[in-house]
């Protein structure tokens, strides 16, 4: 019986920081030396997480209690808290060990890919952060306490961040939508409806959940490319 190729410790170390931390990020191209082209741009797989209020990180990890950073993330300024929580959906299905990701917020956010949705029993809709009106909610279990959300619960939509001058070199806006090409030796995929996020400071960054990273191999991905979308999005968030 031929043996299994060994994998490569590089691609090793990459799967577990995504398990690990939530965040695994693949460089699309080398950084330029020239102004007249866009930054580098980075795609990554942002899996399973959440986003805690003040109040919610006391009453799940006790009075007084703060976010530890534990890793900084690609966009200046957040960070894979050290904290986890147990994620638990109806008829007591249940994900241990969410990634909570920091700064906090106002209010608290689940995200997941679709196999997660679809493990826990919540029919989680596509939307974009932030926009958690009328969405599920779920149990929050953490050390010190329980938090029973509402609302809150979405697969996050597929968006790329990047700085007021990287839109203005692409030809977007801010609340555009644009096309990502994957290319790698098993297949090809075109993903669009990407959102713009631009302001004076993101790095540009490309966000797919784990589900999207799969389909499209990005570990082997050979050439990434960002494009402009002519017209609407064509999905509703």
């Amino acid at each position: 019986m031929a043996s299994s190729p060994a994998l490569d410790r590089s691609v090793v170390e990459q799967i577990v920081r995504q398990i690990v931390l939530g965040n695994a990020a693949a460089p699309a191209n080398k950084p330029t030396e020239s102004g007249d082209k866009p930054a580098e741009l980075m795609v990554s797989i942002s899996a399973r997480h959440c986003h805690l209020s003040d109040a919610d990180v006391e009453t799940l990890f006790g009075p007084g209690a703060k976010l530890t950073p534990e890793k900084d993330l690609y966009q200046d300024g957040f960070f894979a808290a050290a904290e986890t929580v147990m994620i638990v959906g109806p008829r007591k299905r249940m994900l241990p060990n969410v990634r909570v990701l920091g700064p906090t917020r106002p209010y608290s956010q689940v995200e997941l890919a679709f196999t997660d949705s679809i493990s826990l029993g919540i029919d989680a809709p596509v939307r974009h952060s932030g926009n958690i009106k009328g969405t599920p909610g779920c149990v929050l279990v953490g050390p010190k306490g329980v938090v029973e959300l509402q609302e809150g619960v979405i697969r996050a939509a597929r968006h790329v961040h990047m700085s007021n001058k990287d839109a203005e070199r692409y030809g977007v806006k801010n609340g555009d939508f644009m096309k990502l090409r994957i290319e790698s030796p098993q297949c090809t995929v075109v993903f669009e409806d990407l959102l713009v996020r631009a302001d004076a400071t993101s790095k540009l960054e490309v966000h797919i959940d784990t589900d999207e990273g799969n389909a499209c191999f990005l570990d082997g991905a050979t050439k990434v490319e960002l494009q402009k979308q002519e017209g609407d999005c064509k999905c509703k968030h």
